[in-house]
This record gives structure tokens, C-alpha cells and sequence, in this order.
């Protein structure tokens, strides 16, 4: 049903003709375009984000969404020195093409290339990192205070989506940010999704449209000065037309009142895909030298129509054609769709399980459980900290809460885990996605900290199974038989394990076959990289066992007690170093006085963009590289 405009749009993104913007010097030469030619360049733009993700992946639908309110911050603010802080900042696209970056556009999540996300490092124009939701305010809060003491007269612009409204952090920022009456603070909500409030017709729209005129502001300012210097009635009336204003723009305007409570002046809403309204009402709050809120109204996946048609299936997309719109690769099974389906089963059998997701109901497998159990599926919204103690409220009332989430967001949670459920030994469920090397979404979402946040966490169980039939058994374990908070780690991705299964369990397996001096240690899916290695040094003519951990934190006695007669024990883990598993065993094996040489293989510093695949090979966890590491070790160790 899209052909007509899906073949047109080939023939745009086919076109040899040289490009507009290849003659600009950005973003300087945006404040001289004509309002036609932005609409062109938009339009140009457009083009450019579909070619390129389609090839690359990435995030599709939130960066068509705001092409035009991209253009229109960099018409009306001087970047770099007027800071723009971009909420989660997966819709920097546009942003990264005209701050300089067009020609490298094409290189866009690829290793050494272009990040997904803000990258102080990669532009002066990236003024601040950003991954995780909800933050920006904050962010620009303090870039606004600190450039008002500084003494300078430059602005913080803060550009978040609805969606992050339904973080804490943005009303906490808010509720701050407001009581700074004297910076240049203003806040772009980009509401492509939520609806807000209701419209109120004709006069609602025409209110709004006054409202955000100079002409307006202008003549507001002039009739306040003029009655403020009336002697002895001036004064009360200026007041008095103010409360009056209030009150009935509060009745008209509904949802202007949260923000103007909060101490924002609020702008909007206004149409973020016409240029000349977002110019006019950019201009206006600059001239309030005060924090403003400006609410925009978008289309997510504007001008592309399976995106428009689709927005979350083109949210965070891997390749796709672009006629069909479908993506290259459809990947029926993977852990998360294995979980999402197991828990589902699980709860037709079960009336306490629960599920709860924070805004990633598609992207943890739970849509299964949505459709079958509507009345115990949650989504909190992009809310982590109160997903868990939500779960903890369900679990003190006799419920199985069991909540998905990524291990890079299940970080902004720490102190929940500890206050709301650890110590009162309350029985939730950990399903982490998204655990260990994610690939081309780079640093801001690694899932290499989980295991030494929720280690550190007293009354805390973690497993971390290496196939699907793993993953089922742990789920089970995790639900049925352990206490207080349990958690089932689980990476990206399908299962490519070819290890021997005749032996699972949710504890350990110790492969002794060869009954070698050396073992190696390891756990989730880096065990069948393990596994292979095994394979490439039995050919060089090192025997080695193999240790598989399931279940593993805590650790048992019995673990330490079949490891401590190797010689040489190599542990590989897909984590960060410090307080990771490997680091306690060593700590064990310290204490128990081991003269073996003991030998980790972990990540001791942020990763940043590659495939899962070149991550790896630089950490050291594949199973040549393995091997080679095992090699080089056994070497020190005299067995070669």
C-alpha cells in the first residue's frame, strides 16, 4: 500500500545530483537560507537518514521526526558556544549533518565512525554525552547557571521528548530549573507521541499563536511598564490583569498551568515541521532571558510512510530496504523473544507472575505477555527506579513481579535494589537483556556492569545461562525457588552455542575430559567461545578442563574447592573488571593461599562502537584470541 510513495522516494535517494549541502558551511550559513531553501534542505536530509540507516541501522523514526526543529535551533542559537543538550540523544541525526559531519554521515555506528549518540569527543557542537533518558534538563540547568556566573550571555537549550516525561529526573530538574528566574535556560519538549492535554479548539490555537509573537511580547512588556509607573493605582491594576490573564488562560490553556507552576515561561504548542513558526517562537524565548518551555508538536518517522505508519517498529531499526520497508534480516528467536515466551507460559500456569517493563515492551519480549495477560503486564514508561520498587510493593503483597529490562538501564535503579527490596528480603525477578557487548550502540549502552552492581547487592542471586535451554531453567529457578531479588542475565541476540548439553543445570559444569593442569572459567555466551578454544589448543597440544558457571553469584564453597589443585586457571568474563566474579574468585583464591598462576580476561574500560564481533576480538574473548591468551599464559606457566 506504500509502493506509489516508497518508489518515489527511491528515485530521491538515487539522484547523482550534487547535493545542497556539500556548498554550506554549517552551521553558519543555515541563518542565511531562505525558508524555501530549509524546506529543500529538509527534504534533502530526509533522503539522506533513509539511505544511510537503512545500510547501517540505527534509529529512524525520532530523527525523521525532528528535521525541520533541527534546523530551526541551529537558525536561531550559536552553537557551539550556545549549548544544545540532546535528551537520550538518539535523535542527534540531523543535528550531526549540519554541524560538519555530512561527509561522514555514511560511517554512522560503524566502528571508528560516527556515534549514534552526542560525542563531546567526536564534536565541539556534542556539548554533553547522552544514552539514558531524561537527563537534559538537568544537564543544561547547570551549563546555563554556570555561563550565567561565568558572566556570559549564552544559552542552554535543553531538547527532550514526551517520552522522557515519564522519567523522575525531568520533574525534579524542572521543579530546580524554574527557581532560576535570571539564566538563559528553555526547555524544547518534542512531543511526537503523547497527548499532553486536550485540544481546546480555535481559540486555544489562537491564543497560542498571539502568545508567541515578539509583537505580542512587546506590547505585554510595554503596557506592564506603562501602568507599573502609574502612581498609586497602577501598581494593583497591572496585578489585577495579570491574576485575571492567569486565571483564564488556566481554564483556556490547560496545559500550560504544569510548567508555568513549575516557574517556565511556557510556549506552544506550536507545529515542529514549519520552520517559520519554530523560527518565530525560538526568537520569543530568547527574549525572556528566563526559563521558557516550548512545546513542539512532531510527527515521528515524518516523511517516510512505513515510519509514519510504524514509529516504534522504526524506532531503533537494524538494515531495511527502502522500498518494502522491511528489514534485511527477521530474526524470529532470540533470548529476549525466548524469555518473553517462557514467561508467558509461566504465567498461564501461575496467577502471581506479574511482568513489567519500562517502555520496552517490544524490545524485552514481553509482548507476549501483554497480549495474554493484560491485567498483570506494566509499562512504567521509561521509569527504572520506579519499575523496581513497584516490583517490590507486588512482591510484599505475595506477587511474582518479574521485571525486563536492559542491563544499561537497570543502572539507574542501584539504590532501589538496595533500599526497596535487598533489605527487605522481597522476592523479585531480574530478566536483564541486553547483558555483556551490545555492538554499534557504543558506550551509553554496554551491558558490562550489572554483574559488579547487583554482586556488591546482599541477598542477590545472579544467573547467567549460555543457550536458550539454560535460559528456561534459570527463568524457573529465578521464579520458584530463590529468595529476594533474582536475576537472569541474558545478552543480544540469538543462541549460536554448539557446546555439548547433555549436562545443563542452573549451578555449574565442570568439563575435566582432558584432565589438564589448566582451566578455563567463564560463563554465558563467551563459554562456547570458551568451548572452541578448547578445541584450537587440544590441536596445539595443551589440554585444558572447562569450567561453565551458571548460577553465578553467589559462589559455592565446592566451586572453590574443584578449581584450587589447577596450576594455571584462566578466567574469561564478559564484564568490567572490577567487582566482577573473576575478581572474587581471585580474592578466594588469594585467601586460600593458591601458588597456581591465576589470569582474567575482562573489560577494564568503557567500549566503544564496533559489532559485537570486533568488540570481542579487542577484549580478548573470542576463541582464537582465547586460545592465543591461553597459549601465551601457559607459556609463563612452563607448559610450553
Amino acid at each position: 500500500m506504500y509502493s506509489d510513495a516508497l518508489y518515489k522516494m527511491k528515485e530521491k535517494i538515487t539522484v547523482t545530483e550534487k547535493p545542497v549541502i556539500s556548498g554550506l558551511n554549517l552551521p553558519q550559513d543555515l541563518k542565511k537560507l531562505s525558508l524555501k531553501q530549509c524546506n529543500s534542505l529538509c527534504s534533502e536530509i530526509r533522503t539522506m537518514l533513509i539511505s544511510t540507516v537503512s545500510k547501517t541501522g540505527g534509529h529512524l523514526a525520532s530523527n525523521l521526526g525532528v528535521v525541520e526543529l533541527t534546523m530551526a535551533i541551529h537558525r536561531n542559537f550559536d552553537s557551539p558556544n550556545d549549548k544544545i543538550v540532546w535528551d537520550v540523544g538518539h535523535q542527534t541525526y540531523t543535528h550531526k549533518i549540519l554541524t560538519g559531519r555530512a561527509d561522514r554521515f555514511s560511517t554512522l555506528r560503524q566502528e571508528d565512525g560516527l556515534s549514534g549518540f552526542p560525542k563531546p569527543e567526536e564534536s565541539e557542537h556534542d556539548s554533553f554525552i547522552s544514552g539514558h533518558s531524561s537527563t537534559s534538563v538537568s544537564v543544561a540547568i547547570g551549563m546555563a547557571e554556570a555561563m550565567r556566573m561565568q558572566g556570559k550571555k549564552n544559552y542552554a537549550v535543553a531538547v527532550i521528548g514526551d517520552g522522557a516525561m515519564t522519567g523522575g529526573m525531568f520533574y525534579e530538574s524542572m521543579n530546580n530549573g524554574g527557581r532560576e528566574k535570571n539564566n538563559n535556560l528553555i526547555v524544547i519538549l518534542n512531543d511526537n507521541n503523547m497527548s499532553i492535554s486536550k485540544s481546546v479548539g480555535a481559540l486555544s490555537r489562537y491564543l497560542t499563536s498571539l502568545r508567541n509573537t515578539e509583537n505580542y511580547l512587546n506590547t505585554k512588556r510595554a503596557v506592564e511598564k506603562t501602568l507599573l509607573n502609574i502612581p498609586v493605582v497602577g501598581a494593583p491594576v497591572a496585578r489585577g490583569i495579570k491574576n485575571a490573564k492567569d486565571s483564564f488562560k488556566s481554564k483556556i490553556l490547560e496545559q500550560s498551568t504544569l510548567f508555568e507552576d513549575m516557574g517556565f515561561v511556557y510556549l506552544g504548542p506550536v507545529n515542529g515541521h514549519n520552520i517559520a513558526e519554530l523560527d518565530e517562537v525560538l526568537r520569543t524565548a530568547k527574549s525572556y532571558h528566563r526559563p521558557v518551555l516550548i512545546h513542539v508538536k512532531t510527527v515521528k518517522g515524518k516523511g517516510y510512510i512505513p515510519a509514519e505508519k510504524n514509529p516504534g517498529e522504526y524506532h531503533g531499526i537494524s538494515k531495511f530496504d527502502v522500498v518494502s520497508g522491511n528489514p534485511e534480516v527477521s530474526v524470529d528467536e532470540c533470548y529476549s523473544t525466548v524469555f518473553g515466551k517462557e514467561l508467558t507460559e509461566l504465567a498461564d500456569k501461575d496467577k502471581r507472575i506479574c511482568a513489567i517493563t519500562a517502555a520496552m515492551k517490544y524490545g524485552t519480549g514481553l509482548q507476549f505477555f501483554s497480549a495474554k495477560h493484560p491485567q498483570r503486564f506494566y509499562d512504567v514508561g521509561i521509569a527504572e527506579q520506579h519499575a523496581v520498587t513497584f516490583a517490590g510493593g507486588l512482591a510484599s503483597m505475595g506477587q511474582i513481579p518479574v521485571f525486563a529490562v536492559y542491563s544499561t538501564f537497570l543502572q539507574r535503579a542501584y539504590d532501589q535494589l538496595i533500599h526497596d527490596v535487598a533489605i527487605g528480603k522481597l522476592h523479585i525477578v531480574l530478566g536483564i537483556d541486553r547483558a555483556g557487548i551490545v555492538g554499534e550502540d557504543g558506550e551509553t549502552h554496554q551491558g558490562l556492569l550489572d554483574v559488579p552492581m547487583l554482586a556488591s547487592i546482599p541477598n542477590t542471586t545472579i544467573y547467567s545461562p549460555s543457550c536458550y535451554e539454560e535460559l528456561k531453567m534459570c527463568m524457573n529457578k529465578a521464579i520458584y525457588t530463590d529468595k529476594c531479588i533474582a536475576a537472569v542475565r541474558y545478552p543480544r541476540g540469538t543462541d549460536d552455542s554448539v557446546f555439548d548439553k547433555s549436562n545443563l543445570n542452573t549451578e555449574y559444569t565442570l568439563n575435566n575430559n582432558n584432565q589438564g593442569d589448566t582451566l578455563i572459567i567463564s560463563y554465558g555466551r563467551i563459554y562456547n567461545e570458551v568451548y572452541k578454544a578448547q578445541s584450537i589448543l587440544n590441536g596445539d597440544g595443551i589440554s585444558c578442563d572447562l569450567l561453565k558457571l551458571t548460577k553465578i553469584y553467589p559462589l559455592s564453597d565446592e566451586i572453590i574447592d574443584k578449581i584450587i589443585g589447577y596450576k594455571h586457571i584462566v578466567f574469561i568474563e564478559e564484564s568490567m573488571g572490577s567487582g566482577s566474579i573473576s575478581e572474587k574468585i581471585g580474592n578466594i583464591l588469594a585467601e586460600s593461599a593458591y601458588s597456581g598462576l591465576y589470569s582474567t580476561v575482562t573489560a577494564d574500560d568503557f567500549v566503544k562502537q564496533a559489532t559485537v564481533k570486533s568488540s570481542l576480538t579487542k577484549l580478548g574473548m573470542t576463541c582464537e584470541t582465547i586460545a592465543e591468551f591461553v597459549r601465551r599464559r601457559s607459556m609463563i606457566n612452563g607448559k610450553a
